[in-house]
């Protein structure tokens, strides 16, 4: 059994830039100790056109700020953060044993003394089994549904969509929000089966995680002021997935989750909700990656319902469900990518891609500043200077249109730096 950290880039991605996925092996005993992850950096120019209508509820991509200024540096990660990982293997009464734990420190901060953003903790979990009868994993680590999705994002190398246009983030988007859902980091129980002749599957109990919309949020036909939605049950992910060898190598996936809901509305300033009402958020993906010579080919899709277009449950973005009174009327969402790799006689990656995330409006709904479609294009060279060090430079495009054409935004970012692993 193949206990090594996943990290957030896998092995596909890892062995298709050229570099190595061991870290540093420390035999300790009984244990093997390994130490890897990476350290990234990139210097993004952004530039944001003028929005169209107004904000857009759930838009990827960004407009200009509120004094009118449309372009924005900075010097930042890219979708990975830095990573130190450790992870260490042994075998017990024929059993595999393994734990990993993980954290992400920033390259970066925007406060005056450079001290203030905190490090990401986005891995800890322990796993036990045997090649014979499968794995089992328990703690936080990378969700199951969309994970193959950010997994075979070539932007996993560099910064894709941009986002927020400020620095000091810890991560950019990649192409979250356009052609994929943010699988996040979850507390989970899982089982995977053997591989068996390239087939494994995977099911999972996960932690019913919290969302918040937040003070101010308009609700019609109610007195209160804010909005919030939680998980009351363990969610359910799962995944299956076909690999193959030989000249024209590859995987087919598919995975899906599904996740009760409850959304609720309360006076400012209070802790209880009244008026509750529940529905039951659901996804399912499918995707496909196939390698010949220095070709490769990536193609996705996933189809939702109550679920929102950037994060699992639409919370950061209120994009899941209209909730108005006090119902809750889902809406409906899907999209997808597809990228195409080729590695040139210097060793060079190229990559082109497009992304596009839909969101339709609720039952009777009527919403035109609403998000309707984020599309991401991007761009990319990939260089391995050494084994383990890469040079990046993409261009990625961004828009994102309300469910009235009058509502739409705008921007271009292009970026230079380098991942390096260990």
């Amino acid at each position: 059994m193949n206990n090594k950290i996943k990290l957030a880039v896998a092995g596909a991605v890892l062995s298709a830039a050229s570099i190595a996925n061991a870290g540093i092996i420390i035999p300790a005993g009984d244990w093997t100790l390994d130490v890897n992850g990476n350290v990234n950096a990139f210097a993004t120019w952004n530039n944001n056109d003028k929005a169209k209508g107004g904000a857009i509820t759930g838009a990827t991509a960004q407009g200009e700020d509120v004094t009118g200024e449309g372009s924005a540096q900075s010097i930042n990660t890219g979708l990975l953060p830095a990573w130190l990982g450790f992870t260490g293997t042994t075998r017990q009464n024929d059993v595999d044993v393994s734990f990993t734990i993980s954290f992400q420190p920033n390259v970066s901060d925007n406060a005056v003394s450079g001290d203030v953003l905190t490090p990401l903790n986005r891995q800890a979990f322990v796993t036990f089994g045997d090649k014979s009868w499968g794995t089992v994993k328990l703690g936080k680590d990378l969700g199951i549904f969309a994970g193959q999705a950010i997994l075979n994002d070539m932007t996993l190398l560099g910064v894709g969509g941009y986002g927020a246009s400020t620095s000091g983030a810890a991560t950019s988007l990649g192409g979250i929000g356009t052609g994929y859902i943010y699988p996040a980091w979850k507390g989970q129980i899982s089982y995977t089966t053997p591989n068996m002749n390239g087939f494994q599957a995977t099911i999972a109990i996960t932690n019913p995680n919290q969302g918040f919309l937040g003070n101010g949020q308009t609700v019609t036909g109610s007195t209160t002021s804010a909005i919030d939605l939680y998980q009351d049950r363990f969610g359910v992910e799962g995944q299956v997935m076909y690999s193959w060898t030989g000249d024209v190598s590859g995987k087919v996936w598919a995975s899906g989750a599904t996740y009760d809901v409850t959304v609720g509305a309360h006076d400012t300033g209070s802790t209880s909700s009244t008026n509750d009402d529940s529905y039951t958020a659901s996804a399912v993906d499918i995707g496909a990656t196939i390698n010949a010579g220095n070709f490769g080919l990536t193609g996705y899709y996933y189809d939702a319902d109550g679920v929102g277009t950037t994060m699992f449950g639409g919370w950061l973005e209120n994009t899941a469900v209209d909730y108005q009174n006090n119902k809750a009327k889902k809406r409906e969402s899907d999209g997808g990518y597809i990228q195409a790799t080729y590695v040139i006689p210097t060793g060079t990656k190229l990559g082109l891609a497009y992304g596009v995330s839909n969101l339709d409006e609720a039952s009777g709904e009527t919403n035109a500043s609403l998000v309707e479609k984020n599309e991401r294009w991007t761009v990319g060279a990939y260089h391995p200077l050494t084994k383990h060090l890469n040079l990046v430079a993409e261009y990625n495009k961004m828009e994102s249109e309300g469910q009235s054409s009058a509502y739409q935004m705008e921007n271009d970012s292009f970026s230079l730096g380098a991942i390096l692993f260990f």
